[in-house]
């Protein structure tokens, strides 16, 4: 099985400017996610990018970047763009890591590019693991997925689901057990055609209410497979705290 990483970046973030920029052991943290990719098994790793300053840095670390418009509305789109760029199309593999995720596991990018490979019929791949903490269970930002008996999802929400009825009569104090909760888990495989094709879908309902751009593949009939994973990925940066906290763990 041959895949490719894609790494959407852009500079515009209003909790933290100029975030792919930011510095991570002495290097950029694009540049950081992107290493991290090429430890996976993936044939070529390539972030898309609109901003010259994140070219640039990639540049000067040795990692292959494209420049793509600036007026994509969703990194799916800019996506999108990138794969006729690279001239993927067809049944060609590509996973979406975000490019703030620089302590991403290369082994979970490994196996949301095998859910593709070994169920042909499935457009789009994804990731999720068992939530143990009834903060996160009840958390808005925190998706949930629920999954039927062959691992594909039948919906995510920001509310708790599942919804225990008997064990919430009374409010929400435990954890549902049987099925456990699941946190998703922002990393995507695509088939490189649905990928292509995906800005062009209308958007859901559904995906404008809860603000979950992955809404609008269910609600157009295709199926998203989810690899369950034992544990929990490292931090994301989206704040100053999330960037001090992942530099103290990259210096341990």
């Amino acid at each position: 099985m041959t895949f490719s990483v894609i790494i959407p970046a852009r500079l515009a973030s209003t909790r933290l400017p100029n975030k792919p920029l930011a510095d991570i052991g002495g290097k950029p943290m694009i540049v950081r996610v992107a290493e991290r990719a090429e430890q996976s098994g993936a044939a070529q790793v390539v972030v898309a990018t609109d901003a010259p300053e994140i070219l640039q840095a990639c540049a000067t670390h040795g990692v292959w970047a494209i420049p793509t418009r600036t007026d994509h509305p969703s990194g799916s789109d800019r996506l999108a763009e990138a794969c006729e760029q690279l001239g993927l199309d067809g049944q060609d593999i590509v996973v979406n890591v975000q490019g703030d995720e620089p302590l991403i596991d290369p082994a979970l990018i490994d196996a949301v590019a095998n859910l593709l490979a070994s169920q042909p019929a499935v457009k789009m791949g994804t990731a999720a693991h068992t939530i143990h903490a009834l903060e996160d269970f009840i958390n808005p930002n925190v998706v949930k997925v629920v999954t039927d008996r062959q691992g594909l999802a039948l919906t995510f929400s920001r509310a708790p689901i599942p919804w225990w009825r008997d064990g919430f009569a009374e409010g929400i104090s435990a954890l549902p057990t049987n099925p456990a909760p699941l946190r998703h888990i922002g990393i995507y495989s695509y088939r490189a055609a649905f990928l292509r094709a995906f800005p062009a879908l209308p958007a859901a309902p559904l995906e404008q209410c809860e603000a979950l751009e992955q809404l609008r593949v269910l609600w157009h009939g295709h199926r998203i497979a989810v690899h369950l994973t034992p544990k929990a990925p490292g931090p994301g940066v989206d704040t100053p705290q999330d960037l001090e906290r992942v530099r103290q763990l990259w210096g341990q």
